[in-house]
């Protein structure tokens, strides 16, 4: 790590600090817009090319992330300063490597080696971090995974043991869906399905993210810094729409802040944790940790001022400049600009070259706008977009997300010809 950094040099010149992004998608397209504002030089890397954040890099690579020798070619050629993993589908034993010859993984290699497998990730949880979860097991064969769900009971989840985004996880309602739970791991998950986890169903009152930040202050000391917990809900086991502030006790946000400070602090390095967890009442339950910004997060577009963002605050803490926050009973806290929300601009029909109707309506609406992400492919149940929306009123805030969001079309050129050539058909139906 860096130490607290004084000086930053100029993007393409010898002085330049160079960031690598091992994934290009829309939050490390957010990361790069960051850096190039601060004069930060980017290389951005994923399996396809012209990803979102290749738009906005200075330079990009495309390959296989899961070879060592891809990424060790990348690496040597650019010598960064930061090596920014921004997805599971990576070689994790290579950051070990780069982290022996002295480079800075983000937060480090042991933290995303764990965070990125659920089941070394719940075992820190448990017994390094000795914070609350749901009970668990583990599965191998469709016979365990019968006993694991009958032991934690039904309604379970349960999850591919590497995979993000929804991806690979099911809600076991009875022991009839088990074999599709076990059919939807095996065939859709990112990263590893070799295990499954499976997780006792909570009935929470919210589920909420907490955008922990390790950095150093104005003194060169370590510290965390904790903005305000952010509310959302998935659909189908992905992020559909998020706000902060979010709604719960103030006994229950003190334990967000201490939860997420325990887990961070076993995991370590610098950067921005997005801490899950389960709130119920004045209880808390950690259920998962991204080692990078959430997708949840983009609320802080909106919430927060500009160039503190959860991405903003991740660029500082990499780069070892500080970030200011204030004491209040034992916590540093990071405090909002507006209360906002963001709703999901999701795909529903496959196809290229992606294009966005209804904007003149939808842009009209105060207080609203849009982020697209610059997927060249579309395909059901994408995130293409989102939409930011800012109120004095959290709920208000909502509901103009959603409702911006619903008015926004899709088409893509596979879907134009369908249209197109039904008209020319449609009297030989």
């Amino acid at each position: 790590m860096i130490g607290l950094r004084n000086e930053l040099g100029t993007a393409t010149t010898d002085s330049a600090q160079k960031i690598l992004l091992l994934g290009s998608g829309e939050l490390g397209k957010e990361i790069a817009i960051e850096a190039q504002r601060l004069g930060v030089e980017v290389i951005a890397v994923d399996r396809y090319a012209n990803a979102p954040a290749m738009q906005v890099a200075h330079r990009a690579y495309v390959g296989n992330m899961r070879k060592a020798d891809f990424l060790w070619s990348v690496v040597e050629r650019e010598k960064p300063d930061a090596i920014i993993p921004e997805i599971e589908a990576i070689n994790l034993d290579a950051l070990f490597e780069f982290e022996k010859e002295g480079y800075f993984v983000v937060p480090n290699a042991k933290a995303t080696w764990i965070a990125m497998h659920r089941e070394r990730l719940r075992e820190t949880l448990v017994k390094e971090a000795k914070v609350p979860t749901s009970r668990y097991a583990y599965a191998t064969t469709l016979d365990e995974l019968y006993e694991a769900c009958e032991k934690i009971g039904y309604p379970c989840h349960t999850k591919a043991i590497m995979s993000s985004s929804g991806k690979g996880s099911y809600f076991v309602r009875g022991p009839e869906d088990i074999p599709k739970a076990w059919e939807e791991a095996k065939k859709k998950a990112r990263g590893s399905a070799d295990k499954i986890i499976v997780e006792e169903h909570i009935d929470f009152d919210v589920e909420i993210t907490e955008l922990a930040v390790r950095h150093y202050d104005e003194n060169g000391e370590i510290v965390t810094t904790f903005p305000k917990p952010v509310g959302h809900y998935q659909i189908d086991g992905d992020y559909h729409a998020s706000w902060q502030p979010v709604e719960i006790s103030e006994k229950a946000e003190r334990e967000v802040y201490k939860i997420a400070k325990r887990i961070t602090d076993v995991l370590g390095g610098l950067g921005l944790f997005g801490v899950e967890m389960f709130v119920k009442g004045d209880k808390v339950y950690a259920n998962e940790v991204s080692p990078r910004p959430h997708d949840t997060g983009m609320v802080t577009l909106a919430s927060h001022p500009p160039g503190f963002s959860e991405f903003g605050l991740h660029l500082r803490a990499v780069l070892g400049l500080p970030i200011p926050g204030e004491w209040v009973d034992g916590y540093r806290l990071f405090p909002m600009l507006t209360p906002a929300a963001t709703h999901v601009i999701k795909a529903n029909v496959n196809g290229y070259s992606p294009r966005f109707r209804g904007l003149a309506k939808a842009l009209s609406v105060q207080n609203a706008t849009v982020r697209f992400f610059g997927k060249p492919e579309a395909y059901p149940g994408r995130r293409l977009g989102v939409v930011l929306a800012w109120d004095k009123d959290v709920q208000e805030a909502k509901r103009r997300a959603e409702m911006v969001a619903h008015m926004i079309e899709l088409r893509t050129r596979s879907s134009d010809w369908h249209d197109q050539n039904y008209e020319k058909r449609k009297h030989l139906l």
